[in-house]
């Protein structure tokens, strides 16, 4: 008798820290969990495993949660996001290798191994989105605007949020509020539809984050998607983090762009069907610069061209910050194509 998919995820769970040992080997137990930075293997410590069922709490062995992402589920999951998997019979016949098990009969079985993932935090995406409110005259703006980003006019993708919920972490001080204003931003695919949101909590002064442990996190169907401010077209700019991609629509507001809220998901972005040639800002860090070759090996595969644009600090908004939005242009119109220069910078 053959295991069903079911009794796999259990063995898994029996098994749980040698299945990280595995296949999220740049993670680390400490104490019940295993600790790692995504499903995608990238050190760090955003995505916890629950590796056995002592020790007290709720969640049960093999269950993961990614808190930057607000995905979760179970081990199947992670082989499958870690092998690259589009399907369940893929996923569960490296399971059975793994486990030693009697490989399954051929059978279609053509769902989407990640189709269970995000549904709930999908839905809790729409919700929040519809109850947020332009970010014209509130503290989103305020907060922007001391990051030196104040061309927001014609940004749908961006709203606010007067009393966003918080779920408090272990890194947070006892007794942190779990209700605090925020910056909303819409996560969309290429057909422009609402996969997720992006939510940056504010202090109640508006002119930085609030003091929570991230004050940002994302929630939904993430993968392939972003943050997009413009129509898509055959020369865009893509980057990590939202304020990163608003600082570069400063100096070129024509410039299509897509934020893709981090390194990981820089890497798997889904490419519009009228690119041709990508603009990059890069992140100063081992991360930024990792995402940058495994997109642009997938965007060679694609016939589409990838180009690095490097701030002269860690980010582009510390560069705005820094020396405003004159000396940002001069360092993009030096490594931008000389036609796309013009186009988006005007003649120098």
């Amino acid at each position: 008798m053959t295991a069903s998919p079911s009794d796999i995820a259990r063995r898994l769970a029996d098994n749980a820290e040698a299945v990280c040992r595995r296949y999220l080997s740049n993670g680390k137990r400490e104490g019940h969990y295993w600790f790692v930075g995504n499903v995608h293997n990238e050190p760090g410590r955003s995505l916890y495993v629950r590796l056995s069922d002592r020790g007290g709490g709720r969640a049960l062995p093999g269950k993961w949660t990614d808190a930057a992402s607000g995905e979760h589920g179970d081990l199947l999951d992670i082989i499958a996001a870690v092998c690259g998997h589009s399907c369940l019979a893929d996923t569960l016949a490296e399971a059975r290798r793994f486990l030693s098990l009697p490989a399954e009969p051929a059978i279609s079985l053509g769902r989407p191994t990640r189709s269970r993932l995000g549904q709930s935090s999908l839905i809790a995406a729409q919700r929040l989105w519809a109850a947020s409110r332009p970010i014209d005259a509130t503290l989103a703006a305020t907060y922007l605007a001391a990051r030196g980003i104040t061309a927001t006019a014609g940004c749908a993708a961006l709203r606010f949020h007067p009393r966003c919920f918080y779920r408090p972490g272990a890194d947070d001080l006892p007794g942190i509020q779990t209700g605090w204003p925020a910056l909303i931003a819409a996560v969309t695919d290429a057909e422009g539809s609402l996969t997720g949101v992006h939510r940056t909590w504010l202090d109640p002064g508006g002119l930085a984050k609030a003091p929570v442990k991230p004050p940002r996190r994302a929630m939904g169907r993430l993968l392939g998607s972003g943050v997009r401010f413009g129509s898509a077209g055959e020369v865009m700019a893509a980057g990590e983090g939202i304020e990163t991609m608003l600082s570069l629509r400063q100096a070129m507001p024509a410039m299509p762009l897509i934020a893709a809220l981090s390194a990981a998901h820089l890497a798997a972005l889904e490419f519009p069907q009228a690119l041709k040639r990508l603009y990059v800002a890069c992140d100063n860090d081992p991360a930024g610069e990792g995402a940058f070759v495994r997109l642009s090996e997938r965007a060679m595969g694609r016939g589409v061209e990838t180009v690095a644009l490097r701030a002269e600090r860690d980010d582009f908004n510390s560069d705005l910050v820094a020396q405003g939005v004159c000396c940002l242009s001069a360092r993009l119109r030096s490594q931008l194509r000389p036609c796309d220069a013009v186009r988006f910078l005007g003649a120098g």
